[in-house]
């Protein structure tokens, strides 16, 4: 029997509900075309591929049947709720009203449509848009009750967020200091806040439903002349004029002598055509402004004369009008002519460079909070032709009898010529006069806080001390003055072999330092950069040095001093780089030697090994084992490929040694499309084996090989040119590699995964990952790091993070190999918790494809 026979379910049920979910707000209405046979596994198919949940139950009401929606939406699974009736997702806030509304249909036999709060399994509330319907069979007997679940709680909040905002609203308005009108577009007064009432004194009551002009007020200009209402603010915003704004009015009341003088906006609300309907004017009560204004206004011509009179560039700004008078020495300071920008604050901002914008707005907002009487800031505004000046800008702050700013007053001084004065004195101080590099002071500086940041960030670096082979020779020979040319020739070829953020300095007479920073978290990688710097040093003297009309040839000696977050002091590694320096000296000079001995033997050593890797790599040294992957049975279901090099000299060189060095150096991409290839023209070859076709491979990849941008297309042209079939491989992805890009990650992943490629996470619980990103990733297995494996039936932790590692895999539907496993009570442990698959010396050490090959065919013969 199938599970649709057996749930009672005919195909016409079936059919019915798929058209509920396609109108979800509608009662479902089971139809059957009767020109389609469709089978019972699709329809459940179809039933699980909504996204709605689906329940069908009993007469009795108990649970038949649960879709996979169903599922994820409450956390129950379908094996845990058949049987049981619906009321599991009741809790203690679940209306009763709305329980006994259900009950009344479901007694009756009528469908049922509403809004029910519902409680997971994990206990979580969500709303459940809700509707049940009875299906009757062929006898007209009621036969099932079909119920489908929306899950509606954003909806819910979002209703919820939108009356709490209408509330806060309205709040707001009864509480903003501004009178807020809305008037309609028949000049109907709909609404008037509490702050519009109190300056028109009247209830709302009293305003609401009156009609503009109203008797009871009426508007003055400021020359004492009445407003017409064609063109007061609401009139002028709904005719969609633009001089509805700042429109200053005084507001008389009947029975009252007394203007008071209102600040008013106005502006038009449209309809879906364009149209205006209505206008919300808002006005604030400027009355005491106006009369701070008008005693200004006595001064302003006093005032002008002082500024005129100024070598400074002085400005005016009257913050009720925001308008601001600049004076000609301000505009001659950035080369406009006078008012050849607008009065208004735009230039300032348009004209300030954009990085001293909100520093100086900053300013000049708090000292306007704070009370203050002045402020002083620096900032840079562009000039006509394009450059930028510095400014010092002071300002002084007129308040009104409440302490509110109404005007700023104050003057621009242009800074360039001091600036200049401050980068010659800074460039004496800290620069070599006859190279123009930074000479001793401004190293020792720079280095002191390079040793600070570099122990914070545990990044290494390297100083070159660099000394001309026989320089008193050349002085004596030619002269000062060609002397003096050689350095200046030696600065700028030091320049040339360094980065832009790399420092080159002059101590004093034929003596140099090249400082480099950031060359890597070790000091191997640091070794190994400074000495390809220093060899660029030593290439870059090979050509002479033109001096006059003749040539010379000059050779430096360089010593190097690595430092780090063990680097005791500025001085000490100056002096360490000199005594490398001399010992290149020492050596015969034109050369480079490292202040630890045994660091230059351990780069030489890297250079060497780098060197014999990449002839590795391109004359066949390298080979591919295969460790067999074997489930609970102990059938081997597949097996790791891991990468070997047998070199003539050093014999099996260990991976543990170049691969990290293949990683740093850019190796690893050729060597990892090399493995790639190899095993897809393995699984190729097995293809039509009988005993080894149904075996997968799985193949490590490195973070830097996966974030190649064209890895997945690698991945896919590899399996096309070999033939090899996607479902057989398995890529095993490092941790590591989630620390950047994760959406890049995703989409690689999603596209290889739909093409049939299985993915593995390797070594779990050692890197980077996280349960947000394990639940976005499109992973088929997680890979118990062999770190876990090892002490699992000793260590208490490592047995409980084992545990973990495969409770989360079932919960997320992965599924789990361990590594390492050398015992057969490691793999019972493991066994008894879930674990299928396993991986270790207990089932097989890596060896050659033919002997795996062989191995396999003589446990089947």
């Amino acid at each position: 029997m199938d599970v649709v026979d057996g749930l009672g379910i005919t195909a016409r049920h079936a059919v019915g509900m798929a058209a509920a979910l396609s109108r979800p707000s509608a009662m479902p209405r089971p139809t059957l075309s009767g020109t389609v046979a469709l089978d019972d596994s699709l329809l459940l198919a179809a039933l699980d591929a909504v996204s709605q949940g689906v329940v069908i139950a009993g007469p009795d009401c108990l649970i038949r049947y649960c879709n996979t929606a169903f599922t994820a939406m409450t956390g129950h699974e379908m094996a845990a709720v058949l049987g049981r009736g619906c009321d599991l997702l009741c809790g203690p806030d679940t209306d009763p009203a709305t329980l006994a509304a259900i009950r009344d249909c479901v007694s009756q036999g009528i469908p049922f449509h509403g809004e029910v709060l519902n409680y997971g399994k994990d206990g979580h509330p969500f709303w459940n848009e809700l509707t049940v319907t009875p299906t009757l069979d062929s006898r007209g007997a009621l036969s099932h009750f079909i119920s489908i679940h929306r899950d509606i709680t954003a909806r819910k909040a979002a209703e919820t967020a939108l009356r709490e905002a209408a509330q806060r609203h309205r709040f707001l308005l009864d509480h903003v200091l501004a009178g807020v009108m809305v008037r309609a577009a028949d000049t109907r007064l709909c609404y008037a806040n509490a702050a519009a009432c109190r300056m028109l004194g009247l209830s709302e009551d009293a305003i609401l439903g009156s009609y503009e002009p109203d008797p009871r007020w009426s508007f003055v200009r400021e020359d004492g002349s009445p407003v017409p209402a064609d063109e007061l603010p609401g009139s002028l915003a709904l005719q969609g004029r633009m001089d509805a704004n700042n429109m200053l009015l005084g507001l008389r009341r009947r029975g009252d002598s007394s203007t008071t003088w209102l600040m008013c906006n106005a502006y038009p609300v449209l309809d879906d055509n364009g149209q205006p309907v209505e206008a919300v004017i808002s006005f604030t009560d400027v009355t005491d402004l106006k009369k701070v204004q008008q005693s200004l206004e006595k001064s302003e011509e006093r005032l002008r004369l002082v500024l005129r009179g100024s070598q400074d560039a002085p400005w005016d700004w009257d913050l009720t009008s925001n308008l601001l008078y600049y004076s000609p020495r301000w505009w001659e300071m950035i080369g406009y002519e006078v008012g050849e920008l607008c009065r208004d604050p735009s230039p300032w901002q348009d004209l300030t460079h954009p990085d001293d914008w909100e520093p100086a707005r900053a300013i000049f907002h708090a000292a306007l909070k704070s009370g203050q009487e002045s402020y002083e800031m620096e900032f840079r505004l562009r000039h006509k032709d394009g450059h930028y000046v510095p400014v010092l800008s002071r300002g002084f702050i007129l308040r009104d009898a409440d302490g509110q700013a109404v005007r700023v007053s104050g003057t621009n001084t242009n800074l360039t010529e001091r600036r200049q004065a401050e980068q010659r004195i800074h460039h004496l101080a800290y620069y070599d006069s006859l190279t123009e590099v930074p000479n001793r002071s401004l190293l020792l500086e720079h280095l002191r806080r390079s040793l600070l940041s570099g122990r914070r960030r545990a990044s290494q670096g390297a100083l070159l001390f660099i000394d001309l082979d026989h320089f008193k020779v050349v002085n004596d020979a030619l002269g000062h003055d060609q002397g003096d040319e050689l350095l200046r020739q030696v600065a700028a070829r030091l320049r040339a072999c360094v980065r832009d953020t790399d420092m080159v300095a002059r101590l004093g007479g034929d003596e140099f330092v090249v400082m480099l920073e950031g060359l890597g978290r070790t000091a191997d990688d640091a070794a190994l950069a400074a000495k390809a710097v220093g060899g660029k040093i030593l290439a870059a003297f090979d050509t002479p040095f033109v001096l006059g009309a003749d040539s010379h040839r000059a050779t430096p000696s360089v010593g190097v001093a690595l430092f780090g977050a063990e680097t005791k002091s500025a001085d000490c590694l100056i002096k360490q780089a000199d005594l490398a320096m001399g010992a290149a000296k020492a050596g015969g000079g034109n050369a480079l030697r490292f202040f630890d001995a045994g660091m230059q033997l351990a780069v030489d050593g890297r250079l060497a090994l780098e060197k014999d890797l990449r002839e590795g790599l391109e004359r066949g040294q390298m080979a591919i084992r295969l460790q067999p992957q074997v489930d609970q049975a102990g059938t081997v279901v597949g097996a790791e490929v891991l990468l070997r090099w047998e070199h003539p000299e050093r014999g099996l060189v260990s991976p543990a040694d170049f691969v990290p060095l293949a990683e740093s150096t850019g190796l690893i991409l050729p060597l990892g499309k090399w493995v790639l290839k190899e095993a897809c023209a393995t699984l190729r070859r097995w293809a039509h084996d009988p005993i080894l076709s149904r075996l997968s491979l799985s193949v490590n990849v490195s973070a830097r090989q996966f974030h190649e941008s064209d890895f997945d297309s690698q991945v896919l042209e590899i399996l096309a040119a070999t033939g090899a079939n996607p479902c057989r491989l398995k890529l095993e992805l490092t941790e590591s590699l989630l620390a950047h890009d994760i959406g890049d990650i995703i989409a690689k992943m999603a596209r290889l995964k739909e093409r049939g490629v299985r993915l593995s996470l390797d070594d779990f619980g050692t890197g980077y990952s996280s349960l947000g990103y394990l639940q976005r990733l499109p992973l088929n297995e997680l890979k118990i790091d062999r770190m876990f494996v090892r002490d699992v039936l000793s260590n208490p932790n490592d047995a409980n993070i084992a545990r973990i590692i495969l409770s989360l895999a079932h919960n997320l539907g992965l599924s789990v190999i361990a590594e390492g496993v050398e015992t057969a009570g490691q793999r019972d442990f493991l066994q008894a918790n879930g674990c299928r698959f396993y991986q270790g010396y207990l089932f097989g050490r890596p060896v050659p494809v033919a002997a795996f090959e062989d191995g396999l065919r003589r446990r089947s013969a």
